[in-house]
């Protein structure tokens, strides 16, 4: 493998696996919080985004979505964005469905697993 194609998944890579834990962050720091409707209710307007920003996983969730920005950057600094963003947006659908199952405890269905067995088929064919 080239150096240039080394750097090319690290950065994709990078994007990832930042982004798969941004998403899972924000939502189960959503989900210890709660409807925000309630505490809105409760508390007001202000009330609730200081239920928000005072969430420890949503702001490590956030701080991981500004690095999968900040990765994403970088990736496209040397490499195709024809090969970056599919391969960043289609690999993250398949970390994200398997983390949100692990760590979340959601329902990922059959449906959902052979979506992503053909998400990594095309990924497969566009790195060729």
């Amino acid at each position: 493998m080239n150096p240039t194609t080394l750097h090319t998944w690290a950065t994709i890579a990078a994007v990832v696996f930042t982004a798969t834990a941004g998403d899972i962050l924000i939502a189960g720091g959503m989900r210890k919080l709660g409807d925000l409707d309630d505490i809105r209710a409760k508390s007001g307007l202000l009330g609730a985004i200081k239920a928000v920003l005072s969430s420890g996983m949503f702001l490590i969730g956030i701080t991981c979505m500004a690095l999968s920005f900040f990765s994403l950057l970088f990736a496209l600094s040397g490499a195709d964005l024809s090969l970056i963003a599919p391969a960043t947006a289609s690999l993250t659908f398949i970390t994200t469905a398997a983390a949100a199952k692990f760590f979340l405890k959601e329902n990922v269905d059959r449906r959902r697993w052979i979506a992503a067995l053909f998400v990594c088929a095309g990924v497969a064919l566009l790195a060729k």
